[in-house]
């Protein structure tokens, strides 16, 4: 793939832009996340639950349109005043209320009501008491004394002088009853929530269907400020390999990580003209004792971290003569590998490393002395690779279920002229897979 029309029409970020698209892109997954987990959006979530619901939706269309008129309450205060404000039921009330009457009802009660001339009752009471017992005054206190109506309003004033009656009442009495009530008050902060930037900021991404989300969960990250993540080696699996060896096809041999510098925020591998006696594997004889006139060195992260599947970025660069790798090794002979970055002597590559089914991707229209951002995303489905936020390759996902470590080297094959350069790596990131 050239990218240098890509680069020149726009289509490939710089390096510069790009690394500042991630580090934006960070911060929001970052942000994303706090909100997650913070109460305000738990407390939207809960919130949005309840008013969403038909319950909440009937009450609130009922507390809006509901007259008072129409409510129980409202009925039966209604009858309540239509009952005491009777004639009759104001002639009853009245008679409880007054003094004669009452002592005409005890007088009514004693044996003297029966023997009306009796010497105990004065001819003045007897006067009214006989005018009360014939009026209609009377007649009407018999009637109601009796009367269902009666019975409805005693029942219905002592229903209305409940406290949880007058609750009721004053409920739905009140015009404004919507805006008083706890519904109101759950749906008021309910939108202050939906307004905020923090909840609009979170279901802002969710909505435009992206998906740095649930690709930016961090998992490893090293900005080369030491050597503490990276060993010599190849980190071979199999404790019986010579680690480290060179191969007698090449001019260099590995020298333990001493070629291999951590300076200025960054990892260079050197390789250097220098004569050194080592070990080196030969196809027909094995292991064997070798010289060589060049010196580099290959590092892995074995022992501080490997993961199977995710998201791998690396900003790297390389100058000077040889063949230099960044990518990934299970350190199991004979399986595949990941190239991050690989160049030939000749071209920039990425892609998978498997024996005769090695299939790389060229990069033309690159500067070498320039930095760029090498990503590999590997799925259930696919294998991914990118040159900053250029996809160059795609390929079905045929990776063994196993943790995958970083690798770095540089090397000289004798087929080619030898001559001094540097693997520049300035960092790694890595981020989990989450389905």
């Amino acid at each position: 793939m050239n990218l240098f029309t890509a680069r020149l029409t726009g289509k490939m970020l710089s390096t510069d832009a790009f690394e500042k698209t991630i580090y934006e892109m960070q911060e929001r997954v970052k942000r994303w996340r706090e909100i997650e987990k913070s109460p305000e959006l738990a407390e939207y979530n809960e919130l949005k639950k309840i008013i969403e619901s038909s319950e909440f939706q009937e009450t609130k269309r009922t507390l809006q349109s509901r007259k008072y008129k129409d409510t129980d309450e409202g009925r039966k205060m209604k009858a309540l005043e239509r009952l005491s404000s009777s004639m009759r039921m104001k002639g009853y009330k009245y008679a409880l209320e007054n003094e004669n009457f009452q002592a005409f009802l005890k007088f009514r009660e004693s044996d003297a009501f029966q023997n009306r001339e009796d010497n105990s009752v004065s001819a003045s009471e007897r006067r009214m008491y006989n005018m009360i017992y014939r009026s209609a005054f009377y007649k009407n206190y018999q009637k109601v004394l009796n009367s269902p109506e009666l019975k409805q309003l005693t029942e219905l004033e002592k229903e209305t002088s409940t406290e949880d009656f007058q609750k009721r009442n004053a409920l739905w009495k009140d015009e404004k009853r919507w805006q008083h009530s706890e519904e109101y008050k759950k749906e008021q902060r309910f939108q202050t929530l939906a307004k905020s930037d923090d909840i609009k900021f979170y279901f802002g991404q969710r909505e435009e269907k992206i998906d740095w989300a649930e690709l930016f969960r961090p998992a490893f990250e090293d900005d080369m400020s030491s050597s503490k993540n990276w060993q010599a080696g190849f980190g071979y699996a199999n404790p019986a390999m010579k680690d480290g060896h060179s191969r007698t096809s090449e001019r260099q041999a590995f020298n333990g990580g001493k070629n291999t510098f951590f300076v200025e925020g960054r990892m260079d591998l050197e390789t250097r003209e220098e004569s050194r006696k080592a070990i080196a594997w030969d196809e027909k004889r094995g292991f064997v004792e070798q010289v060589f006139d060049y010196t580099s060195d290959v590092m892995n992260t074995k022992a501080a971290f490997a993961q199977e599947s995710g998201m791998f970025m690396a900003k790297v660069r390389s100058q000077g003569v040889g063949h230099h790798f960044f990518g990934l090794s299970t350190g199991q002979l004979n399986a595949p590998m990941i190239a991050l970055y690989h160049y030939n002597g000749k071209v920039h590559q990425m892609g998978l490393v498997n024996g005769m089914k090695t299939q790389m991707a060229d990069l033309t229209g690159m500067l070498r002395s320039m930095y760029h951002i090498y990503t590999f995303r590997w799925t259930k489905n696919e294998l991914i690779w990118f040159v900053n936020n250029m996809e160059v390759l795609r390929l079905p996902n045929r990776l063994p279920k196993e943790a995958m470590f970083f690798l770095a080297q540089s090397w000289l094959p004798k087929a080619e002229k030898g001559g001094e350069g540097k693997l520049k790596v300035q960092w790694v990131r890595v981020f989990k897979a989450v389905d």
